[in-house]
């Protein structure tokens, strides 16, 4: 999708609603996640965003990974933080895709990812990048890279960390920002209180899972997830389609994760997300093309 009325963003609320509509994906259920070829192949099909995770080599590389430790990934009980970037094994042959238990992906490409190379790649596709360790030089690397890429208006500072997306804002407020934890929790009190709609909010996009996949296609590591009834209230307190309408109309993102099958992403356009989070870009691409969904709404 093109980046269109992305730029000059800082001090407005329209933010970067018309690239980040409909889908985010790093395409790890039919590639092996995080490589080239994953990214690659998610963008051909259609994807809209790419999301990824950074963490910062032993020689200051900024590297895409969902882990620092590279068990599951590599075999080895190694962390990023611990090699240089040459010295970073292949991923496994085969991985389980962490957000559907029981489904594996393969590839041809099995070699870690500079995020310089992702941004050289892909100069004109907006990203999120999650920040994993509450690392000062991380932040500092991967600002000055969105920086010398001219991605400011593309790129959405994430974590769910106060203290970590605090320093990513000090260190670059012109990148959009997504709620953490403790700002989400603010959100639903200024919501159900009825005061959200006087309440100036900073964030350019809401990240959340779509609470019906926990405990089928995602096991959590959390105990507090594993519980059937927190799972049934985050559905009860998030899940409001007249929240998510409200946030799309002051312009920003209402991002549901991660949709792996047609019912998912069916249920998470019903409550107005204005996109979702998917290992399967083909599926999501093909989905959309089956039930186009409306326009976004104007932004007040």
């Amino acid at each position: 999708m093109e980046s269109t009325g992305l730029w000059d963003i800082k001090g407005s609320e329209e933010h970067i609603y018309a690239a980040f509509r409909n889908r985010s994906d790093e395409g790890s259920g039919e590639k092996i996640e995080n490589t080239m070829e994953a990214f690659t192949h998610a963008v051909a099909v259609g994807t809209e965003m790419l999301e990824m995770d950074v963490h910062l080599t032993l020689d200051g590389c900024v590297v895409v990974s969902h882990d620092n430790n590279l068990l599951r990934e590599t075999g080895y009980d190694k962390t990023i933080s611990s090699l240089r970037f040459q010295d970073l094994p292949l991923y496994e042959e085969q991985l389980e895709v962490t957000f559907y238990v029981g489904h594996y992906s393969t590839g041809k490409d099995r070699k870690f990812v500079l995020l310089e190379d992702a941004f050289k790649k892909f100069p004109n596709m907006p990203m999120m990048l999650e920040i994993k360790e509450n690392n000062d030089l991380l932040i500092k690397k991967v600002s000055g890279l969105v920086k010398q890429y001219r991605r400011e208006s593309i790129t959405v500072w994430a974590s769910e960390e106060p203290e970590v997306m605090a320093k990513c804002q000090k260190q670059n407020p012109s990148i959009p920002y997504m709620f953490t934890m403790r700002r989400g929790i603010l959100l639903l009190l200024l919501f159900y209180t009825g005061l959200l709609p006087f309440f100036p909010l900073g964030e350019s996009l809401l990240l959340f899972y779509l609470p019906r996949i926990i405990n089928r296609t995602y096991i959590p590591e959390e105990s507090y997830l594993k519980n059937r009834f927190v799972v049934c209230l985050l559905q009860k307190l998030f899940m409001r389609k007249s929240l998510f309408e409200h946030l799309a109309k002051r312009g920003l993102q209402v991002q549901l994760f991660v949709c792996n099958e047609e019912r998912d992403m069916e249920a998470a356009f019903a409550v107005r997300a204005t996109g979702v989070m998917s290992d399967y870009p083909t599926l999501l691409s093909n989905y959309l093309k089956k039930h186009p969904q409306p326009p976004p709404p104007a932004i007040y």
